[in-house]
């Protein structure tokens, strides 16, 4: 059985490969994902982050609760922005995926989003929060 923290780790390694791939994959200069090669696999790492994206909230606050206490209260209003982060993030993610070719420009301007860099600061904090 997985834990939450578990999930929640699993889900953070997502989206932080994810994008990893994205900076790779907008410094490649691809017109489209579709031709031949690895931008094919642009839609496949998008796909994994919509879906770490999902319910991402809930998870953090199942974490905090599990193993904060009462502390949880001070974390509240940092987890709601986590939140607000995600859904945002999830947005443009999945404006992306709707596209029928995505360029290494589109990417680009995706990793440039202040919503994908907040929610990628939310999730070091919220981890170092949760491990320190």
């Amino acid at each position: 059985m997985t834990t939450s923290r578990d999930e929640l780790a699993q889900r953070i390694d997502t989206i932080e490969s994810g994008y990893e791939f994205l900076l790779a994959y907008a410094a490649q200069g691809h017109e489209s994902d579709k031709q031949a090669g690895p931008g094919q696999e642009v839609r496949d790492y998008l796909e994994a982050m919509s879906k770490a994206l999902e319910g991402l909230g809930t998870i953090v606050m199942d974490v905090a609760d599990a193993n904060h206490g009462a502390a949880v209260n001070e974390f509240r209003p940092f987890l709601e922005a986590l939140e607000s982060d995600a859904r945002k993030a999830g947005a443009a993610i999945r404006l992306v995926l709707a596209q029928e070719g995505i360029s290494s420009q589109l990417v680009d301007n995706l990793n440039a989003s202040i919503h994908l860099r907040a929610l990628l600061t939310d999730l070091f904090i919220i981890d170092e929060a949760f491990t320190g």
